[in-house]
C-alpha cells in the first residue's frame, strides 16, 4: 500500500525541491500539510495534484 501522508523531507525529496521550498508551497496552501504529534505530514495526494498543475516544458 502507498503512504498516505509522507515528511517533509520525504515530500521535498519527491518533488526535487530542498526541504525550506517545500516548507514554502507548505505556508503557501500549495501542499496540504496534517499534523500528527508534533510532526508535520504532507499528503501524498496533495504532492500529485501540486505537480500536476505545474507547467509543462516542451
Amino acid at each position: 500500500m502507498e503512504p498516505l501522508n509522507v515528511s517533509i523531507v520525504e515530500a521535498a525529496r519527491i518533488l526535487g525541491v530542498g526541504r525550506s521550498k517545500a516548507y514554502e508551497l507548505l505556508a503557501a496552501g500549495k501542499l496540504e500539510g496534517v499534523k500528527l504529534g508534533a510532526r508535520t505530514l504532507v499528503r501524498v495526494a496533495s504532492i500529485k495534484a501540486f505537480s500536476d498543475s505545474l507547467d509543462r516544458v516542451s
